[in-house]
């Protein structure tokens, strides 16, 4: 056992040590960033191109405007000669003027395009409601009568919003927990295969297994690879929680979070659940075929070959998965929530929606923990003569031999 952690520990400070984990580590967090980055500045041209300004002789009917829609309107331009300056360098939409006769309101717009509806409307709306007050000063209307003709009628909407919320709060959980397995499935995949390649017909594993069982040494291997894929889920899960934390204390983003926070705990929860446990085993078992398959080939060169039936299979239960996310009582989505390899995509779609009660779950589960001992035991006690051999023989031709015999 102790010498099973020395392995353990080796390949995982190894693993972690190098560039590649550096990069894979931090190249989403680097496309994050350039994305937002390059989103906020275009966002800000954008939309400083699609702001009005507002013009009016009259100091206390501008401002009256901009209290009431202060948003998409440019508060620096005062003058009409200001607005066709911007307007033609593509900073302004365009500009509106406000003035006021002995009995109306008028309000004049200048621009390259007609105003937007949602802008026209907030327009009207202010023409209406300021012209409705200078009509009650005009008539010396006591306050009563003002009250009565400002009565309106009510109108609501009554819509079932939750619904729609879990339906929506499904699809993102689904996407984002299969896309989790399948990323780490092909990155991991080719990584496994090439560290136990690599070993295969020196020296210094004759050396190995003459102090310690080709079991152990297997075990230790793979357990160091797990600690790897385990600490890079860590880091983007405190990724993910510090770029939350920023966004709920940002003032553009708080109401928007606000908003929906529904469907963000929603999503939480689907994923921080019995799915993680089934997307980490689902892990372990491609990640022991990829390592079968890395002892399999005669030269460390052909670790790129060796790990193509993993992501192979990956593949086919991530596309298998799609034709079935609205169909979830079909026959094969329930077969196939029971069969390990694809049991971590099937059975979690299931959870998601609330089709799989806790005693499928747990037999799913037991099976999946069931084939992923038997299968590491196998391939350790197979793995000594594996890594040990050196026969010219490719991959496809070992699994033949192998399956002869059986």
């Amino acid at each position: 056992m102790k010498k099973t952690w020395i392995v353990t520990l080796e390949t995982y400070l190894r693993q972690i040590k190098s560039w590649s984990f550096f990069f894979m580590v931090i190249s989403p967090f680097l496309m994050i960033a350039l994305t937002v980055g390059i989103s906020y500045v275009s966002a800000d041209s954008a939309a400083s191109s699609k702001q009005i300004a507002v013009i009016s002789d009259s100091a206390t009917l501008r401002q009256s405007y901009l209290k009431q829609h202060a948003t998409g309107v440019n508060r620096k331009i005062t003058q009409p000669t200001q607005a066709k300056k911007a307007m033609r360098e593509n900073h302004l939409a365009g500009y509106l003027t406000l003035s006021t006769t002995t009995d109306r309101v008028r309000a004049d717009y200048h621009g390259n395009n007609s105003l937007s509806s949602g802008t026209q409307a907030q327009v009207q709306n202010f023409l209406s409601q300021y012209q409705q007050a200078q009509n009650y000063q005009d008539a010396k209307l006591t306050a009563k009568q003002q009250r009565l003709l400002a009565r309106t009628p009510v109108f609501k909407q009554h819509i079932a919003t939750k619904a729609g919320t879990t339906n929506l709060t499904r699809t993102i959980s689904f996407w984002i927990l299969i896309t989790m397995i399948y990323i780490i499935l092909i990155t991991y995949s080719s990584i496994t295969a090439q560290e136990i390649a690599s070993e295969k017909g020196t020296k210094i594993m004759e050396i190995i297994f003459s102090s310690t069982t080709a079991t152990s040494y297997f075990v230790g291997k793979i357990a160091g690879i797990m600690l790897v894929i385990l600490t890079q889920i860590g880091i983007y899960l405190l990724g993910g929680w510090a770029g939350y934390s920023i966004a709920v204390n940002n003032a553009a983003l708080k109401p928007l979070l606000a908003d929906n926070q529904a469907l963000i705990n929603g999503v939480i929860h689907n994923l921080f659940n019995i799915n993680l446990l089934f997307l980490f085993l689902g892990v372990v078992i491609y990640t022991i075929l990829a390592a079968y398959s890395g002892a399999l080939v005669a030269k460390a060169e052909d670790a790129s070959k060796a790990a193509q039936p993993v992501v192979m299979l990956s593949m086919l239960a991530f596309f298998a998965a799609f034709p079935f996310q609205n169909n979830l009582d079909a026959l094969a989505v329930k077969i196939l929530s029971y069969i390990p390899f694809f049991s971590s995509y099937f059975m979690p779609m299931r959870i998601i929606n609330n089709t799989a009660n806790w005693g499928e779950q747990f037999i799913s589960l037991t099976i999946l923990l069931a084939t992923i001992g038997l299968f590491a035991l196998y391939v350790g006690r197979q793995y000594q003569r594996l890594m040990l051999q050196t026969d010219s023989q490719n991959l496809w031709q070992h699994l033949l031999k192998r399956l002869r015999h059986q």
